[in-house]
């Protein structure tokens, strides 16, 4: 973001419901295929559901058509990787075309959001034999019903499941972390992350010559993973077509139905190109949407994130294209890329007035998009190598803020003002510190003679690294500071997110993001602290 370099579900009730298909071998082959019903998750008001279809025959299935009903008071509002119709409280659900064919012993999930209490459905049937296990029909079931839909085949699902209160949990993976960081998907599996994620982002594409373009093929699609690597337990092949991240995100999705991911171009390093961008949007959509959407890998991302650090303002590189211009190029993106796919930024967070968030109009372009997530932190940092030491995240203002607007609180407020609706806003948190050496102050305010040393770059380290290297000391405007020896640290710890996300709650913003998921512990206690927080 602002750096260069930068399976279960939550367990619940199990209603099950078996369909067993007549042994017709010109149909399904030997052997049953079955349906259940699960319920995730169920806040009394809404519910989640996921049903999963399982191939127990000895042939290929290559289609499916479940039929229910739900009992008054329970009703589908949102589902995924289905097509679901609903004649009053009856519901048809088919198999998109992009989900394949199961092969025998294979299992497919889709999944769907209630209103009301959660109930198990009624006068269920798979191919027009009984769910509920009574005595299936003894002729081929019906395959001449066409599905009730042509669903297209290029865009891939995006209606994500909401946290019980609506709350999305947003996240950076880092492309570059399978490097020295040897940070990879399965680590958002094996440490509970991926169960309390509802979107990843993945970090970053390039814009170079106003197009979009792969940004490391090696780590994206190339690298082969063993078996221990991999998030499935299955090695990578020679031959398979795509290896990779892309590939172990695809293998993490099925085992999280929930999850959607979302392709992030620009970042601090690479949004030099969205100058260009800015002078033919269309062009630049275009070239987006054929990269995103690439048949080799267009079940994985559910669609594109843009950011632009900074439309006419200063990053790495300037930019005068002038206000309209972040409008312009996120409303050709949702035009190409259609109302169903998710089109999402990263902004600046300068609440200052006259500022980046001044220089530009975001309101204009938040009807194009899904939700905006202001980049609330490294505010303050050793790149102004002499201090005064300040932590990076402030969520308010305190006595001796080095800057004024630059904490969270005024980057929402001043956004809000400008007419972007709050539940469109998504705060944002740092998994790391940022830290300053040759310090002998220990309240904020101190100076500093350069950056305190760091894993991976000076100035900047992990959580997971200083929670034990240098604990927090004192607590200031709603985040958390540590002296130790002469080096000074800011970070946010459990204990402020879970401050930070009763402020998101008290705003009612739409959750909240975060840079980036191997900042974290091995269990995962920021995230947790996220998800915990904004329950």
């Amino acid at each position: 973001m602002k750096r260069s370099l930068r399976r279960a579900l939550w367990a619940g009730a199990v209603v099950a419901l078996t369909a067993t298909l007549a042994p017709v071998a010109t149909a399904f082959g030997a052997g049953s295929v079955t349906t259940t019903f699960t319920k995730v998750q169920d806040w009394g008001t809404g519910h989640e559901g996921r049903v999963t279809i399982t191939n127990g025959s000895d042939a290929t299935v290559s289609t499916w058509r479940i039929e229910f009903d739900l009992p008054s008071g329970s009703a589908i509002t949102s589902f995924w990787d289905a097509d679901v119709t609903r004649t009053g409280n009856h519901y048809v659900a088919v198999k998109k075309s992009w989900a394949g064919s199961l092969a025998p012993g294979a299992s497919f999930s889709w999944g769907f959001n209630g209103s009301g209490p959660y109930a198990a459905p009624l006068n269920c049937t798979i191919n027009g034999a009984s769910c509920g296990g009574g005595t299936p029909p003894t002729t081929t079931p019906p395959t001449t019903t066409p599905p009730t839909t042509t669903p297209p085949t290029t865009t891939p699902p995006t209606t994500p499941p909401p946290d019980p209160n609506g709350k999305k949990v947003v996240g950076y993976f880092a492309e570059w972390g399978v490097y020295a960081r040897n940070y990879h998907v399965k680590n958002i599996h094996t440490s509970g992350s991926a169960s309390k994620l509802t979107h990843i982002l993945y970090a970053f594409g390039n814009t170079t010559g106003g197009r979009c373009s792969i940004g490391d093929s090696y780590a994206d699609y190339e690298k082969a993973y063993t078996a221990a690597d991999s998030v499935d337990g299955v090695a990578d092949t020679w031959d398979q077509p795509l290896r990779g991240s892309f590939n172990q995100l695809r293998k993490l999705k099925r085992m999280y139905p929930h999850l959607k991911v979302i392709w992030s171009f620009g970042g601090w390093t690479w949004s030099g190109g969205f100058t260009q961008a800015a002078q033919n949007p269309t062009a630049f959509a275009e070239s987006c949407y054929n990269l995103v959407e690439d048949p080799r890998w267009a079940d994985v991302f559910d669609g594109i994130d843009v950011d632009w650090e900074y439309p006419n303002a200063c990053g790495l590189t300037c930019d005068s294209s002038g206000p309209n211009a972040f409008k312009n190029v996120v409303a050709a993106l949702r035009a190409k890329f259609g109302a169903n796919a998710l089109v999402t930024a990263a902004i600046t967070a300068d609440g200052s007035n006259g500022g980046k968030i001044d220089a530009t109009d975001y309101a204009g372009a938040a009807q194009h998009l899904n939700w905006i997530m202001p980049m609330t932190y490294d505010y303050f940092g050793a790149f102004n190598p002499q201090g005064p030491t300040a932590p990076h995240s402030p969520l308010y203002s305190y006595p001796g803020i080095p800057q004024q607007g630059f904490w969270s609180d005024a980057a929402i407020q001043k956004l809000k003002s400008k007419g972007i609706p709050a539940n469109k806003l998504l705060l944002g948190v740092g998994f790391y510190g940022r830290g300053w050496t040759g310090v002998t102050q220990a309240a904020p305010g101190g100076s500093a003679t350069g950056a305190a040393p760091g894993t991976y770059e000076a100035g900047i380290e992990d959580y997971k690294v200083l929670k034990n290297s240098c604990p927090t000391t004192g607590t200031v405007g709603g985040t958390a500071y540590a002296k130790c020896g002469s080096n000074w640290w800011s970070y946010d710890t459990p204990a402020t997110i879970n401050g930070k996300m009763t402020y998101a709650k008290n705003q009612g913003l739409g959750g909240a993001f975060f840079w980036e998921l191997s900042g974290d512990t091995g269990n995962g206690e920021l995230i947790g602290a996220i998800k915990g927080g904004l329950g």
